[in-house]
């Protein structure tokens, strides 16, 4: 499922070959990825105008041009990538923008979200709705701002869109085991010795995956582990817990994370 690293390593493909390419031709394959708009209105919209640098805010991939924006949330098997003339499809493309050089593609599986046109960057917040900050870079008196008075649990706190932007399912599994605290403590018992670990754990979670390009299942992280027939706990061998918090399964370790 695309978290902030998938769309992270989009947006940092897309920087190397979108800007300044002019949008020739735009075909919907799939009109049911359009949320906002309808396959001619999209081509009337976007046809002539040049990409700017992509940008990224949370989950959410921004393509402005010098006319409309492009907005895309790939939910869990969207996939927008540049393509050379002539290149071989990837599979399941939705959408795909001719430019004067290359293409644009949109591939998606499932569908679950898709892609939103704005009139301008103004127009942007309307489309994405409440945003906090984004979560790759967020300092620890921000952190400690958005969780400030919050009386919910920890995890779907964290991943909730409008507290902070980018954590999805299986990032804040990952920081609340390597911060030692069980996904459903309530926020408002954390102690600041807490939330400086949380944050600790958020930004060391976050830089590593961005390496990557997307969260990975290394050896000694608990992505690792999770699933596996039998997980046990990388740093101190129990066996992992697993339940539903919030309608998500969730894995975290008894012993690591007692409360």
């Amino acid at each position: 499922m695309p978290e902030l690293p998938d769309v992270e390593g989009f947006r940092r493909e897309l920087a190397t070959t979108l800007p300044g390419r002019r949008i020739d031709h735009v075909e919907v394959h799939d009109p049911g990825i359009l949320r906002n708009s309808t396959a001619p209105a999209l081509g009337r919209a976007l046809r002539g105008h040049r990409f700017a640098a992509p940008r990224r805010h949370g989950k959410w991939l921004i393509l402005p041009t010098d006319g409309p924006v492009l907005l895309i949330h790939g939910g869990m098997t969207g996939h927008p990538y540049y393509a050379a003339d002539g290149a071989e499809p990837i599979g399941y493309e939705r959408l795909v923008l001719a430019l004067d050089e290359g293409e644009l593609r949109y591939a998606d599986l499932r569908k679950l979200r898709g892609v939103w046109l704005a009139r301008d960057d103004d127009d942007v917040a309307d489309v994405t709705g409440p945003q906090g900050p984004d979560a790759l870079g967020i300092g620890l008196r921000a952190f400690r701002d958005v969780l400030d008075g919050r009386s919910g649990r920890l995890k779907p706190t964290l991943m909730d869109q409008s507290v902070i932007a980018g954590l999805g399912n299986l990032l804040t599994d990952e920081i609340c085991w390597r911060a030692r605290i069980a996904p459903r403590r309530p926020v408002a018992e954390l102690d600041a010795d807490e939330v400086r670990g949380l944050h600790g754990a958020l930004t060391q979670v976050l830089r590593t995956s961005v390496r990557h390009g997307r969260v990975p299942g290394l050896s000694r992280w608990l992505t690792g582990a999770r699933d596996e027939p039998d997980p046990t706990c990388p740093r101190c061998g129990t066996r992992l817990q697993h339940g539903r918090i919030n309608g998500r399964t969730s894995w975290w370790c008894l012993r690591c994370q007692p409360r």
